[in-house]
């Protein structure tokens, strides 16, 4: 039995195992918002603690946490240190958007019904929590000389946008990886994704009474002028095209929109958020002034309104480095390996923290347990799922793939 058919063997022997880990994991609630999401952090690091995995607990400044519209933040680090060599760091994150609606399964049970994990984060991204770990450990049932070291990184806000997950980590130099590897999906290696930009849009009007709707300025009508014109975006949208596979053109979407006091009062303020997708061509500062420029022109059409316009995310697209080369090689001929299939490489259109370490100089791919699609896993719907043949061999390429990184000389 050569070394890849022993860590296969030690990942079926030890599943059981580790789906017990990821169902624990679920079962900790991390909504965010609120973000109150250092007990989960706790949680998870007692487990890893007991699996043998020393974890430390980094607990991010409360007056940091507060500045980002979070709550509470523990950053986790396991350190493995098999001698002189590279770092590669496997990150994965544990806050999730709020469940929703709609759920049959309970959105922390982690249910397993018909092969699948029920849950939210069962595919993005305490999935990878259990992928890693359990990678980890099987490589090291090797007990195979091995050069560098790995961390594994378990953040807590990739749903805000990583400034006191990875961000705070590298600042504060607690972490500099010389490779790294992101939590995904199954069937494809993602080494670009684009870029997302969301904004708070306040319009503001005059109350009065709707009997004499002539007194006030209605805001309603001006954030309508304002939504027409930025939905409008989305049609010229569709004539820029992306020239990475998997990424198509940039999109816009309004997801939380709120106003008004009462069915019979005029509106006097109407505050809505955005979102847009920028692709690894755009520049986000010529982005961010088209939307702002597009926002006020709509606002003149309506008189007496004025606008408000604050940035609260920027999160940059990410552009592969070329030394990523090593991370790329190793999952695409374990992945085709182990799926029977090929493992492409391609983008995405979702944003994520790789970008974070990629702006550092770190080259990183984006790879773990789950589906083909975004859409099959159900991530930020209800009965998030994760096919548990999926985590199962997700977990046999990343301990193949580090056996094989960490073994160069």
């Amino acid at each position: 039995m050569n070394h890849y058919e022993q860590l296969d063997a030690w990942i079926d022997s030890h599943f059981d195992e580790q789906v017990a880990f990821l169902q624990q994991l679920i079962q900790v609630p991390t909504d965010t918002p609120p973000g109150n999401n250092a007990p989960h952090a706790e949680r998870a690091a007692d487990l890893l603690d007991a699996m043998g995995l020393a974890t430390e607990r980094h607990a991010v400044p409360a007056e940091l946490v507060k500045a980002a519209g979070l709550q509470s933040i523990t950053n986790l680090i396991v350190r493995r240190n098999y001698g002189a060599g590279r770092t590669i760091a496997l990150n994965a994150h544990g806050d999730v958007v709020p469940p929703g609606e709609g759920w049959v399964h309970a959105p922390y049970g982690g249910e397993i019904d018909g092969g699948k994990m029920y849950g939210r984060a069962a595919a993005v991204s305490k999935c990878d929590f259990s992928t890693y770990a359990f990678a980890v450990r099987a490589l090291e049932s090797l007990g195979a000389k091995l050069h560098g070291k790995v961390e594994l990184l378990f953040t807590y806000d990739e749903e805000f946008g990583g400034e006191v997950g990875p961000a705070w980590l590298l600042q504060n130099k607690l972490t500099k990886p010389d490779l790294m590897i992101a939590a995904g999906f199954s069937y494809q290696v993602i080494t670009a994704h684009n870029g997302c930009l969301q904004m708070e849009v306040t319009v503001h009007g005059k109350m009065a009474h709707a009997a004499i709707p002539s007194s006030g300025i209605d805001a309603l009508q001006g954030a309508t002028q304002i939504l027409t014109a930025l939905y409008a975006q989305n049609t010229l949208y569709q004539g820029i095209t992306s020239q990475v596979e998997g990424i198509t053109h940039p999109y816009l979407n309004v997801g939380l929109i709120e106003g008004g006091t009462n069915t019979n009062v005029v509106p006097g303020r109407v505050t809505f958020k955005l979102d847009r997708r920028m692709i690894p061509e755009e520049n986000p500062a010529e982005v961010e002034a088209n939307i702002r420029q597009v926002i006020a022109d709509a606002a003149a059409q309506t008189a007496g309104v004025t606008v408000d316009v604050k940035r609260i995310l920027l999160a940059n697209a990410l552009k592969p480095l070329p030394g990523n080369k090593p991370l790329v090689d190793a999952l695409q001929k374990h992945g085709s390996e182990v799926f029977g299939e090929p493992i492409p490489a391609l983008g995405t259109p979702l944003y994520t923290d790789v970008r974070i370490f990629c702006e550092a100089g770190i080259p990183g791919v984006i790879y773990g347990a789950g589906p083909r699609t975004v859409l099959e896993s159900n991530a930020k719907r209800a009965d998030e799922n994760l096919d548990l043949k999926d985590l199962r061999r997700a977990t046999k390429v990343i301990a193949r793939a580090l056996l094989d990184l960490l073994q160069e000389a």
